[in-house]
């Protein structure tokens, strides 16, 4: 089963961080794309460049920004294939995001055939 790894991250962390430390996460976040069962994974822009889209009445109604009003924003992803939840939660433990001030969100990925 394929599992979405939903990075939450809280920005307000990063300007408190030495230019050391920041290299040590952006070493963490690119090693977890070596472990085992980690088959895909992207970083999101800023949540400033976001743009939502709701649809009123058949019309688009396009707004800058994130959807949420909240202090973190979703940063990026992975995807682990995994025989089971454990092991997606075990790489989500090792997200620096998770113990930054953010949060990371497993969930099963909708399996089709054929894919």
């Amino acid at each position: 089963m394929r599992y979405a790894l939903l990075i939450q991250d809280n920005p307000a962390i990063y300007p408190t961080l030495t230019p050391s430390e920041l290299e040590q996460i952006s070493k963490e976040y690119l090693a977890i794309r070596d472990v085992p069962g980690v088959v895909d994974g992207g970083q999101l822009q800023g949540p400033e460049t976001a743009t939502t889209v709701r649809v009123q009445d058949g019309d688009a109604l396009l707004t800058d920004g994130p959807f949420a009003d909240t202090k973190e924003v979703f940063a990026g992803y992975y995807i682990v294939e995994a025989d089971n939840i454990d092991v997606a939660l075990q790489v989500a433990a090792r997200i620096p995001a998770a113990r930054l001030g953010g949060a990371v969100e497993v969930r099963p990925l909708v399996e089709k055939p054929g894919m």
